[in-house]
């Protein structure tokens, strides 16, 4: 059974990935008329009250996946320029919780953003200049850059397209979510790579 605390994934009418909404959002949205259609699995059926007039019972059924009506925001989203907020839980997220120096799987708590190319050197703190690195090797690396310290960089920092972003930002995908998502995201994404592991 599905726990209320799932998120549902809400894209715009043409299907363009919006956000994470709850189910209390879900069920507002149902209401106010904004659900142009649902896919997805049924995740669980919320009952209300009883009409005083019709003896009818309202109830919902809530979906992984629903689209909203009205204006969006997501076609500036779309274009090459759109830059996501960075942040570290959507940074580990992006590395897979591993530090890109030792090649290890670390819990967030021993984890660290490191700058490639180090503020202190004029590095930027931006998608494409940063990487996962656990407390050890950022230590390690301090003010240097990886070939002045003598450490071999894993993989290229990238900067995630916004359907990229969402799925990062997601707690607890469900495999039609994340089907739905990666649908969206660029062939040449090295997301990609982590779903055939």
């Amino acid at each position: 059974m599905v726990s209320l605390i799932q998120q549902i994934l809400r894209t715009d009418a043409a299907g363009m990935p919006l956000e994470w909404v709850d189910y209390r959002e879900a069920v507002k949205l149902h209401f106010l008329g904004q659900i142009a259609y649902t896919c997805g699995e049924p995740l669980f059926r919320l009952h209300g009250g009883t009409n005083a007039l019709t003896q009818q019972r309202s109830s919902v059924t809530v979906h992984s996946i629903i689209a909203t009506f009205g204006a969006s925001q997501a076609k500036s989203r779309l274009t090459k320029s759109y830059t996501p907020p960075l942040n570290n839980r959507a940074l580990f997220q992006r590395d897979d919780h591993l530090c890109l120096y030792c090649g290890d799987r670390f819990h967030k708590s021993v984890l660290s953003r490191d700058h490639v190319r180090p503020v202190s050197q004029g590095g930027p703190d931006v998608w494409t200049n940063v990487v996962t690195a656990c407390v050890r090797c950022n230590t390690h690396k301090a003010g240097r850059t990886p070939e002045q310290a003598g450490m071999e960089l894993l993989a290229i920092p990238f900067k995630p397209t916004h359907a990229e972003y969402i799925y990062l930002q997601g707690r607890n995908v469900l495999a039609d979510q994340m089907e739905f998502l990666r649908a969206h995201f660029p062939r040449t994404s090295p997301l990609h790579d982590r779903f055939h592991q």
